[in-house]
């Protein structure tokens, strides 16, 4: 138990959410049901590694991390998943949206 990494340190909600309502991103990793997803078996695929979605809602989780709603568009579930699961599936200089904290141009 000694390998298992924890991330009490990280206070995410003390700046804005590092992505943004409607923003295409892809799974970072596969993403299976820990029993909390209804209607899917535990241990189900919810999202397969690289996977593109969409950040449909933000939310937070223990007054610690952001958890954004991916909607995956290729197996149509809508998971909770938090930053480090997740990477932006357009390069962050070609976005036309602005970023958290970027001046306006």
């Amino acid at each position: 138990m000694s390998n298992i990494v924890r991330d009490s340190d990280v206070v995410e909600v003390s700046e804005p959410p590092y992505f943004n309502f409607g923003e295409k991103v892809k799974a970072k990793r596969v993403i299976r049901n820990d029993g909390t997803y209804a209607g899917k078996e535990i241990g189900e695929v919810l999202a397969k590694k690289g996977e593109i979605g969409y950040v449909v809602s933000i939310g937070t989780f223990l007054q610690q991390f952001y958890i954004y709603g991916v909607e995956f568009t290729e197996s149509g579930n809508r998971v909770g998943m938090k930053r480090k699961e997740l990477e932006s599936a357009i390069p962050r200089d070609e976005m036309d949206i602005p970023l958290p904290g970027a001046p306006k141009a």
